[in-house]
Parts: C-alpha cells; sequence; structure tokens
C-alpha cells in the first residue's frame, strides 16, 4: 500500500470515529432532553472516546508528517482534521448544554 494510501486509510478511520462521536453525541442529547440524565451521560462518554480515538490517529499521521522530508497532505486528511476540530467543539458544546439541562431539571424538583 502506499503512503497516500495509508494517509487516506487512515483518514478516514478518522472521519468514521468522529461520526460515531457525532452519532453518540445526538442520541445522548436526547436522553437529556427526555429526562434520562444517566444514559446521557454514558454515551455522552462513548461519543468522548470515539473523539480520542480520532485524535490518536490524527496524531499518528502529524507525527509521521513530521519525520518526513516532504510530507504528504492529503484532501481527505485535511477533511478528516476539519472533521475532528467540528466534532471536538460540537462535544464540549453538548457537555454544557447537558449540565444546564441537569441544573434546570434539579430545579424543578426543589420547585415542586
Amino acid at each position: 500500500m502506499s503512503n497516500v494510501e495509508n494517509i487516506n486509510l487512515a483518514s478516514m478511520n478518522m472521519i468514521l470515529s468522529a461520526g460515531n462521536a457525532r452519532e453518540l453525541y445526538n442520541q445522548s442529547m436526547d436522553c437529556v432532553e427526555n429526562g434520562d440524565f444517566a444514559e446521557g451521560e454514558r454515551l455522552l462518554a462513548r461519543a468522548e472516546q470515539e473523539i480520542t480515538e480520532a485524535h490518536k490517529l490524527q496524531t499518528r499521521l502529524l507525527q509521521e508528517a513530521i519525520e518526513e522530508e516532504h510530507p504528504t497532505i492529503t484532501v481527505l486528511m485535511v477533511h478528516a482534521q476539519d472533521t475532528i476540530m467540528a466534532v471536538d467543539s460540537e462535544i464540549r458544546l453538548i457537555r454544557r448544554l447537558q449540565k444546564l439541562y441537569r441544573n434546570q431539571a434539579w430545579g424543578k424538583e426543589e420547585e415542586g
């Protein structure tokens, strides 16, 4: 397998892991919106594992590129890195939104 093929394969795996993370945090938000905070937290933790896996692949590709005199950077690799950054930012926002949902739910319990 050529270097470009290896980079593209790793990039596709990065995109896959990031996409899995996005699906999991969307499911997590559905749970939290319905008051199932424990399941929401479990799904969000799985999403964070997926994005961590994507980051590990990204780090490996970047380390390999640094070691090369003329590194190969593909469009797919750039897209994969962009996807990871977007999903990572979304997960951080989702975590904050879920905290707001929990705080709001606890406030309602105190009122009732």
